[in-house]
């Protein structure tokens, strides 16, 4: 179903002198084409301008705006336990599986993700309810990792591994263990602020814990959705003022405790309340945080720019949407890259994590007794019983979003957003995302990697670069493709 590697000279474009397209990269409205290489005995020359498209793309590396730092999903316990038993029931297949994922190589036809985001004890995706210290004790002397289901460390490895050095590891807590909660209970509590102090220490014991067992962790949240309560699923209500001083004195501990590199992030929660939880977290402790997380249950991602509006020094992410069992394949391609894909990194966010990343044909395991997903939560991938899977929409969307901006180059930086803008009569039928991508100094050339993700109805296009232009007609589907061009 996937193209192999698409080996591409340097050379080539060195001689010409010029800019061409050589990699595009389809996925059809039809399904007829996922996620494949489209090839072809001519390149797409950037010529001398002549009449512009129906649609008409400008591409703008002038103006440079953040880094990306990559596509993923979340690595839950559900998800660890499906992938655990494919790997027992057909080794070979499970490794298929991850390369597909996660391998980064350059011209693969892999989504080459780099980023997994791990929860901090139970979710609603758990075979059961657990923090890293259940038992009451504010020394934290019983606290341990391997409360968590073994296979969700093995198969972490297994996925650094497969991404070749690449991967960023963000994680969150559902909740306090029960005892630092105001009804003893993670199931939809309250957090109780008497323990500040042991929470902060319990985060950093976390991300201690997580290097111990050979994985750093990039990013972590002091609490995931923390405006949510539900009393059958690991969740716990924590207000921004409490948040930001549990961010302070964790930001201490990892500053003096040899993790002064990791990110601490606010909210994780939904767009509709950008403008307010997080703005008054980041604002009460600036120095703690590097930024706000969202997820895409309530507003719109346009709602990302009253967090950036209001905190413009600070790094924006989109860690967590999914998709629902049953919704319409091409409907969902849609949404997800003019409001995630795209969307979200044009208003600022630096990743793109979706949910899930396996599950069952129902989306199952969940945690006994929880309601969460109660319409079906579909993972990136479908494992089956029978050992066979499938990628489903959420897949090629991860896909052609990293594929835009991973490195070129072993060591290489990730990619960074630059301007774009469509004019013409049919400049609505398009979504548009640019990227521009350095080179390592192994490489030996300053020619950067220039990308666009379209989103297309079948539109005949102009592509304007530098004072030059291409053409190509995009059929109705979604579209990475990219060039070369001196820096």
């Amino acid at each position: 179903m996937l193209a192999g590697l698409a080996c591409i000279s340097l050379a080539l474009f060195n001689a010409v002198g010029a800019q061409q397209i050589w990699d595009v990269w389809e996925t059809a409205n039809d399904q007829s084409v996922l996620f494949e290489r489209q090839f072809g005995d001519v390149p797409i020359n950037f010529v001398s301008p002549g009449p512009t498209g129906d649609a008409d793309i400008v591409v703008d590396d002038g103006s440079v705006f953040q880094d990306i730092d990559g596509f993923g999903a979340a690595l839950t316990d559900s998800s660890a336990q499906i992938l655990n038993d494919l790997k027992n029931q057909d080794s070979d297949a499970y490794w298929n599986l991850l390369g597909t994922l996660f391998n980064p190589a350059d011209g693969a036809a892999t989504a080459a993700l780099s980023v997994i985001r791990v929860p901090l004890g139970a979710s609603d995706f758990s075979p059961f309810l657990y923090s890293y210290c259940d038992q009451q004790d504010p020394s934290l002397s019983s606290f341990s990792l391997d409360a968590a289901p073994f296979y969700l460390w093995s198969t972490l490895a297994d996925i650094q591994s497969a991404a070749q050095g690449q991967l960023k590891i963000f994680v969150a807590p559902w909740s306090a263990p029960a005892w630092m909660t105001e009804d003893g209970t993670m199931l939809g509590s309250t957090f109780d602020s008497q323990f500040t102090d042991i929470f902060a220490q319990y985060l950093f014991l976390s991300v201690q814990g997580f290097a111990n067992k050979g994985f750093n962790v990039y990013a972590i949240a002091i609490q995931n959705e923390p405006e949510n309560s539900n009393p059958t699923v690991p969740t716990m209500l924590l207000d921004p003022d409490t948040e930001s001083a549990i961010a302070s004195q964790l930001r201490s501990l990892l500053d003096n405790g040899g993790f002064g590199s990791t990110k601490i992030v606010s909210y994780e929660h939904n767009w509709d309340q950008a403008a307010f939880y997080p703005v008054t977290a980041v604002n009460d402790a600036p120095q703690a945080f590097a930024g706000a997380s969202f997820h895409c249950y309530e507003g719109s991602v346009t709602d990302q720019m009253s967090f950036f509006d209001a905190e413009p020094g600070k790094e924006l992410y989109f860690t967590e949407c999914t998709g629902t069992i049953g919704s319409d394949w091409w409907e969902d391609i849609k949404w997800d890259t003019e409001n995630l894909a795209i969307g979200a990194l044009t208003y600022y966010a630096r990743s793109v994590i979706l949910w899930n990343i396996a599950l069952d044909g129902n989306g199952n395991p969940k945690l006994p007794g929880g309601d969460s997903c109660q319409d079906g939560c579909r993972a990136v991938v479908t494992v089956n019983s029978d050992g066979s899977y499938q990628f489903n929409q959420e897949y090629y969307v991860l896909a052609h979003g990293s594929r835009a901006i991973v490195p070129k180059d072993s060591g290489g930086p990730f990619g960074q957003r630059i301007g774009v803008s469509v004019g013409g009569p049919l400049a609505t039928k398009l979504q548009v995302g640019a990227y521009k991508t350095g080179r390592a100094a192994s490489a030996g050339t300053d020619w950067n990697r220039y990308s666009l993700v379209v989103m297309n109805c079948s539109v005949q296009t102009t592509i304007e670069f530098r004072g030059q232009q291409a053409t190509y007609n995009f059929p109705v589907g979604l579209t990475t493709l990219w060039w070369f061009a001196e820096n």
